[in-house]
Order: C-alpha cells, then structure tokens, then sequence
C-alpha cells in the first residue's frame, strides 16, 4: 500500500520565510527522498496568481538541487488560495478543499497564529491535521502557557510541532552519538569531571534587516531563551533507552525543569551588551542604534550571556555559560566542555596547566579533543595535543529536516509544550533583572570580539 501524500499547507505564503527557508528546506528533503509524496499549498491575503506561486515554488525547489522531474511533479500540484484567515469562513472554505494528513504551516505572526487557533477550535479539524509553529512560543510564560492551552483545545501535544531549526537531525544525533555511544567520554559527562560548559553562537552578522523582530526580542530571547536552551537539554540529559520521541523529549524536560540562573542572582549571573559603530571585513557596520527600524528607547541587547545551573546529581556545582551574539570579529557555534584538572600528576612533569577541553562545532559539525600529553622532545615537559574528527554532516537544510520529521508525524525533534514554557521561567528572572537595570548595558564596536571580562563565573553564595 503506497503512503498518502500529505498536503503542506503554508499559512502566510507570501511571506520571507516561506520563500527563503521552507520551500528551499522541502527542496532539499525531495532531493535526498525523490518519491516522498506531498502536496503544497500556500495560502494568505496577498494577491498572487496561480502563475507566479508556481514559479516561486519551482524556483525555491530547482535552487537547492531537487530532481527537475521531481520538481515538475510538485509544481504541477501545488495551488494557491487568496484567503484572509482571520475570517473564520474563509479559513473553512480552505480547509474544506484539503485531505488528510494535512499539516497548517503557521508562517504568520504570534498573534495571528493564537487567533486563526481560536477559529479552529471553533471549527474542528480531523485527528491526521497537524500543527508547525515558529518561535516565539509566547512573549513571557503567562503568554506561552495561554498559546500552549489554546493549541491543546485543537490537536493533542503530539500533533503540534513547535519548530526549532537548530535541532536538525545531524546536530542531535551528533551530540547524542558522543555522549553516549563510546566507552570514552559517556563516564566523565557529570560535575565530578567537568568544571564548565560553554554553549556559544556567534555570528559576524549583525542586524541585516530583521528590525522588526529582533528589536522586540534582543539577544536573550531571540537565541538562548529558545535554542541554546534546548542545546543544553539534549547536552545534559540522562542517557534514553531509546530515540523514542516520548523519552527523548521528557528526559529533555527534565533537565530544564531543574535549570536556573546560576546562584539565583541575575544581576552577577548574566551580561549585556549591543555593538557601536565598527568594520567587519570590509563592511561598515553603523551603530546598532542607528540601524534602520531600531527603537532606541527598546534599550535591545545584541549580545547576551546568561549562567546558568543544573540542580541535579549529575550536574550539581557545574556552571553552563550560554552567549549569543552579532556584529562580532570572530564567530563561533560551538559547545565548549572544560575538564577539571587531573587529581594527581606526578612532580617534575611541568609545562601546561590548560585544561584538557572537548569542542563540539555546530556549524560546521566537527569535534575537537585538547589533551595534555608529553612534549616533543622533553618528555617531562607537558603540552596540549588536538585530535579533530568531523562528525556527520546533514543530508539536507536545517528546515528540509524540520519538515522531513513534520511529514512524518514524528515529533522528536520539535518542542513540547512544558519545555517551551520552561525555557521562558529560566530566562524571566534575568528579563526582570534587566529591566530594573540591575545589569549595565555595556558596548563593543562591530566586528571586535565583545566587552572585556565576559565568561567569568560568579562564585556560589553559601
């Protein structure tokens, strides 16, 4: 029996995302599973004729290298439907002309995406009808909790898939392949051997346009709020028996359940900054408040660093530094993991007191191991050696993963409710902290490596 061809109807079609990131993403899934069928529709308020979303799917699909008959296949099947879908009969008459599996792409704002649920509460849909949302899952966690209840009023938890792009199939299994499947590392992942982790995204980019969201958000909630928080979760969690997605994603759960800023305190336990005028490489960056759409009374961070701790047995007393960035000179996606220094080692062997560190990059997906060994040529002279390893590399984009899991009804990888109301309580008291101005707003020029002193952890209070 063949499998049914889903349809993925593409709420807000018109929009960037659409054409820059989900059509591409499908691109890339058909190009590594030709004969995957499915069916896409796009749907919003713009006028768009059948012509030209034709193009903008043949276009988005044929860029990242998906087979031309494959290519021609989707197109000569996709629609699209002009449709205010804040009007409730508007919003059934598309929903009407569509089978099952169906999966509602929100690619709209938060607040139309909360309203257009409330108008399929109302209306019903059939239990092969799933959701996809894009963060933020909520302003703060009173927001989050209301979106989280409104959803559940629509489909179960295992239908609605909160995406996080950073999540990709290659990036977690990686991380769950180092952790647990060799005899090597898997024992000395806990506090009694690591003094601290550093969870870090970098980037050289810096406003690019994206006023509108990122001025509202800042460099906490835009980046580790959502997703180096859930980096931290798949780094930290209990070893699953196995990839089911029920175990997975509540030993997840767990982890940040027992997640908080570091010592309580976040005026010691977090940093801000936002970058002044710079060079990076040969552009001139302006001022981060001078930047086209920027509120300068929003006071929005461009770079952020929070600590935080994981009050568990395994993790008890090590701090997990979490920094995000832009406009910076030297980028980074990595999670960097600082061994404790040996119990014992032997006098007369000198040289080095580096600690021995494991780098795990994100982009690109490489792994390097630092280890104190003899030196060439004086062996009671110490010094550090670098194994490096590339790990596996995706298949496809970040969203062609995304929606390969969607397709496929398997949630795995997508953000469960708990979790993402979670992610808001951690980050809340340092929000607050921020807003009361408990925390300078420091400064680094565009396309420097940031304010002096960052990184450094506060001692504990007993």
């Amino acid at each position: 029996m063949s499998e049914p061809t889903t349809t993925l109807l593409i709420l807000g079609a018109s929009g960037d995302l659409t054409k820059r990131l989900l059509l591409p993403g499908l691109g890339s899934l058909l190009e590594v599973e030709a004969e995957r069928p499915v069916r896409v529709v796009g749907a919003d308020r713009a006028d768009l004729t059948q012509e030209a979303w034709a193009d903008t799917v043949r276009t988005a699909l044929s860029s990242v290298g998906a087979p031309e008959d494959v290519v021609e296949r989707v197109v000569a099947d996709t629609e699209y439907v002009k449709a205010d879908l804040m009007v409730a009969e508007e919003l059934d008459s598309l929903l009407s002309g569509l089978g099952d599996p169906l999966v509602l792409y929100f690619a709209l704002p938060p607040a139309v995406s909360v309203a257009v649920c409330r108008l399929l509460e109302e209306r019903g849909v059939s239990d092969q009808t799933r959701l996809a949302l894009e963060k933020p899952f909520g302003t703060d966690l009173p927001s989050a909790r209301d979106f989280n209840q409104q959803l559940l009023k629509v489909v179960d938890e295992n239908r609605i898939f909160r995406v996080d792009h950073f999540l990709g199939r290659s990036t977690v299994l990686n991380l769950l392949g180092v952790r647990f499947a060799n005899r090597i590392l898997q024992p000395v992942w806990s506090s009694e051997h690591i003094e601290k982790v550093v969870i870090s995204y970098d980037e050289d980019l810096a406003l690019e346009g994206r006023a509108g969201y990122y001025d509202k958000a800042g460099a906490l909630v835009d980046m580790i709020q959502s997703h180096l928080l859930q980096i931290l979760a798949f780094f930290a969690m209990e070893a699953p028996a196995s990839l089911h997605q029920d175990e997975v994603r509540s030993l997840k759960a767990q982890v940040l359940r027992a997640t908080s800023v570091w010592g309580n305190d976040p005026a010691t336990a977090s940093r801000r900054a936002r970058y002044t005028a710079g060079t990076i490489g040969e552009r001139s960056v302006p001022s981060y408040v001078d930047e086209e759409g920027v509120d300068p009374a929003l006071d929005t961070e461009t770079l952020a660093e929070m600590i935080v701790g994981i009050d568990n047995s395994r993790w008890r007393g090590t701090p997990f530094i979490l920094r995000s960035g832009k406009a910076l000179g030297v980028t980074g996606k990595r999670i960097e993991v600082f061994f404790k220094a040996p119990t014992h080692v032997p006098t007369g062997l000198t040289g080095t007191d580096a600690p021995d560190t494991l780098v795990l990059e994100l982009k690109p997906a490489e792994m390097i191991l630092s280890l104190t060994v003899n030196a060439e040529g004086d062996p009671f002279d110490l010094e550090q050696k670098e194994l490096h390893a590339t790990l596996g590399d995706s298949r496809m984009l970040p969203y062609g993963e995304v929606l390969d899991r969607i397709l496929d009804g398997d949630p795995l990888l997508s953000i469960r409710g708990d979790v993402a109301e979670d992610s808001w309580r951690i980050v809340e008291p340092v929000l607050a902290a921020w807003r009361a101005d408990e925390v300078p707003m420091q400064e680094y020029a565009a396309g420097s490596t940031g304010p002096d002193g960052w990184g450094t952890v506060p001692p504990l209070k007993m």
